[in-house]
């Protein structure tokens, strides 16, 4: 079975299993809506439930005691404001000395705002690349080869591969894929729907002359299909051929075009159900030692949003907190906070053990924690063994942040943890003890 083949038969298994599961579970029984409900048991029956329903305490009366000291209380506050100000020369200096506090801290803001923007910036620029955490984001393809690539790399690849599966063979199916991965998506989704809305015509109405042939230079098919990549290449795998009619081009049909080992229904399913090749990010893997740990500027690729759209993200943000700096509330931070985040794709994850190596992972920002242990885990010598990881902002992972992603747990857009084993090493001090594979130290070196 060729590569064409085994990638539909795959969508179609993933599809029919995705049915029967939506089909075993359980979805109620339904009911009319003029009609009666039936006595429903209790939820905390029905659910499995311990737990009774809340039922907010009641209030006691405050003793008297209490309601004393709470007038009490409250006149010491009244004193309080409206005593005049102290014009002492102690308080005014204490004033004086608060209020420059408050000034230190606000520059200081203010400062590391310009520090993150300029750090933006560099990376944006891409001047100095030694100082880059990385050289980039990477994938794989297994279905077209197995070398690690940039996205932008991997399109011309799978390019490509699409033509030359499309001169051996299954050219139907490798053309189907081609419309995909070749063109926008507007312009592939649109020349699907016609091409789709040809066949089926044909298919219901195999002996009606008016759908057996096809005016190239009528209006939508000059726009949605004659000048997508692979459109051409679908019709003649269905067995329509290029003809003169009162000297006008048309697409005409017969059966006997129609590509060997391939029907209509099948030609309609693959255009229906391809998309485009997907790629596996890679981890893209490095052992560094305490002092190229400190390389933190991420390249363009990490970012969302293209490189004049950050600028310009960057500009805003720092002309709003200009504004406004004295007037930002909790809520107005973490709003800008999410708004950071946001900003990235892909986030570098750092692990450092107890013996300085760090190791360094790029992940989706949609990754789960579980994702970074499994990572983790892979390096190790011993992969049995038992280990956690330290978060500065959320301490120990337990088993219930397994599926938060690293979006939800702010380990954005790079992050470093700390490696704990379970169990302490007899040998006595944990710093001395090796606890990556041998072959990844080759990777320091690289570096």
């Amino acid at each position: 079975m060729s590569k064409i083949k085994k990638f539909f038969s795959k969508k179609k298994e993933e599809a029919a299993a995705f049915k029967v599961k939506l089909m075993g579970s359980s979805m109620g029984e339904g009911h009319k809506l003029n009609t009666p409900k039936p006595d429903a048991p209790s939820s905390s029956n029905s659910r499995g439930r311990k737990y009774e329903a809340y039922v907010p305490p009641k209030r006691n009366e405050l003793s008297n005691e209490a309601r004393a000291a709470a007038n009490a209380a409250l006149s010491r506050i009244d004193k309080k404001t409206s005593r005049e100000f102290n014009t002492s020369l102690s308080a005014v200096k204490a004033q004086a000395k608060r209020e420059l506090e408050a000034e230190r801290r606000q520059k200081e803001e203010a400062s590391a705002n310009v520090e993150v923007s300029a750090s933006t910036a560099s990376t944006l620029s891409g001047v100095d690349n030694r100082n880059m955490a990385c050289e980039g984001v990477f994938f794989r393809c297994p279905m077209v080869s197995d070398e690690i690539l940039p996205k932008k790399d991997w399109k011309v690849k799978i390019r490509e591969f699409l033509y030359q599966q499309l001169e051996e063979g299954d050219r139907g199916l490798t053309a189907c894929l081609i419309i995909h991965n070749c063109n926008v998506k507007e312009k592939a989704d649109d020349c699907i729907a016609t091409l789709v809305r040809y066949l089926e015509n044909l298919i219901t109405n195999p002996t009606d002359e008016k759908f057996l042939k096809i005016r190239m230079s009528n209006k939508i098919f000059s726009e949605k299909v004659r000048y997508v990549e692979g459109a051409l290449d679908v019709l003649h795998a269905a067995g329509f051929s290029e003809v003169q009619i009162d000297d006008e081009p048309f697409l005409l049909w017969t059966r006997e075009q129609t590509e060997q080992d391939l029907d209509l229904p099948t030609l309609v399913d693959g255009l229906k159900n391809s998309e485009c090749i997907p790629l596996e990010l890679d981890r893209n893997l490095k052992v560094l030692l305490p002092s190229q740990a400190r390389r933190v500027v991420l390249p363009n690729d990490f970012y969302r949003l293209a490189p004049e759209e950050i600028k310009k993200e960057q500009q805003l943000r720092s002309e709003a907190i200009q504004q406004a700096q004295m007037l930002r509330t909790k809520a107005m931070r973490e709003r800008e906070e999410q708004r950071t985040l946001r900003m990235y794709r892909y986030a570098l994850v750092r692990v450092k053990f107890p013996n300085g190596l760090v190791i360094q992972g790029t992940f989706n920002v949609y990754e789960k924690i579980s994702d970074i242990f499994e990572f983790v885990q892979s390096c190790l010598a011993d992969e049995s063994l038992e280990f956690n990881l330290v978060a500065t902002s959320e301490g120990k992972f337990g088993e219930e942040d397994m599926d938060k992603t690293l979006f939800d747990c702010k380990l954005i857009p790079n992050s470093l943890l700390l490696f704990c084993p379970e169990t302490s090493s007899s040998d006595g001090n944990a710093g001395d003890v090796n606890y990556l594979k041998e072959e990844l130290f080759m990777l320091v070196q690289s570096m």
